[in-house]
């Protein structure tokens, strides 16, 4: 009998004991501990359900930062043109003249679009002493000749296209070789939408 109160006693005073080393946090003590925040995706797109404008993502779509089908292009148009030129030609060949008729249904299907047109030329398309003003003015009739055959063939309005020229000064490869020559002689343009 002794042994059995000295061990109830034992018990007692251990449990005393460790009653006495726990602390409690009272309701108005501040604690230190993170917070995590939960996050929704519903639709598992990876954006956000807070800042998501497309909620009901289909899975296995790509979407762009709003959580939209993503289209390649954005919203509105935006459509690169190139075309390359014989040395010291302005004629814009048929297979050129094909992908403007391309350029020009989407200036129509988008009404507020612009064009912009960069003619350009290649080093040895002029003669050192005129190379200035010379290979600007070929690569201004690079450029007219696509917004001529614009307004001409399309019925673009003028006022949607703009033209700029730069001559030799922006090459796109180097002039030391046949093949990049005949890439620098061009026109590049891009139609787009303007930006709100």
């Amino acid at each position: 009998m002794k042994t059995q109160l000295r061990n109830t006693f034992l018990i007692l005073v251990s449990a005393l004991a460790l009653s006495a080393c726990q602390t409690s946090v009272s309701q108005n003590q501040k604690t230190d501990l993170p917070v995590a925040k939960v996050i929704l995706d519903s639709d598992s797109d990876g954006i956000p359900d807070d800042i998501d404008e497309c909620p009901a993502t289909p899975e296995n779509v790509v979407v762009d930062e709003r959580g939209c089908p993503f289209t390649g292009m954005g919203v509105g148009l935006k459509m690169e043109y190139r075309a390359f030129f014989t040395k010291g030609s302005s004629e814009l060949s048929k297979e050129y003249q094909l992908d403007l008729d391309k350029v020009a249904k989407k200036l129509k299907e988008y009404e507020t679009a612009t064009m912009r047109i960069e003619g350009h030329a290649s080093t040895d398309e002029v003669p050192a002493v005129d190379a200035v003003l010379q290979s600007n003015a070929l690569s201004r009739n690079r450029a007219l000749i696509v917004k001529n055959y614009l307004i001409m063939q399309h019925q673009i309005d003028p006022n949607r296209l703009i033209i700029a020229s730069y001559g030799a000064e922006q090459p796109i490869a180097p002039s030391d070789t046949k093949e990049g020559k005949s890439m620098n002689r061009r026109v590049y343009g891009l139609a787009q939408e303007p930006e709100d």
